[in-house]
């Protein structure tokens, strides 16, 4: 499985822009730890934010970029356990035709992919992957200018 390094999707013909449309379900991790994400592990520091997608996909999002990415369901109070919703940030998106890994940021968790799931670009040297199924569950994509 090839690992993918020095990758710029917004460089890549084949790569789109999309937002995620998705209340998760969020606990901030009392300690530092590791949960099993269905691409690979992902570390967390106490304090970042513990996802359950509306799959039943688990992740972690750091906190200090938590805030920029999702927003409390009112009435919740910003930073209390409960539903967030994703804010319409747009990501850089592209589908791949074969197996593959990558590490969510430099020096990062090494995550892994099937053929057909997404590999999404946050930011310069920043990742994720989604399963094919749970990307047309969440995602939608933008009209392009």
């Amino acid at each position: 499985m090839p690992e993918l390094k020095n990758i710029d999707l917004s460089r890549d013909a084949a790569a789109a822009l999309y937002v995620k449309d998705e209340i998760v379900a969020v606990v901030f991790a009392v300690t530092a730890g590791e949960l099993a994400s269905r691409e690979g592990p992902n570390r967390y520091s106490a304090d970042d934010a513990l996802i359950t997608g509306s799959t039943g996909d688990c992740w972690s999002v750091s906190r200090q970029r938590f805030e920029a990415k999702y927003q409390p369901v009112a009435p919740l109070p910003a930073g209390a356990d409960g539903p967030y919703r994703a804010r319409p940030v747009p990501v850089l998106a592209r589908q791949m035709t074969q197996a593959f890994s990558v590490a969510r940021c430099a020096g990062g968790d090494l995550l892994h992919g099937a053929a057909r799931d997404w590999l999404l670009q946050y930011a310069p040297g920043d990742f994720g992957i989604v399963q094919d199924a749970r990307f047309r569950q969440v995602y939608r994509r933008l009209a392009q200018a």
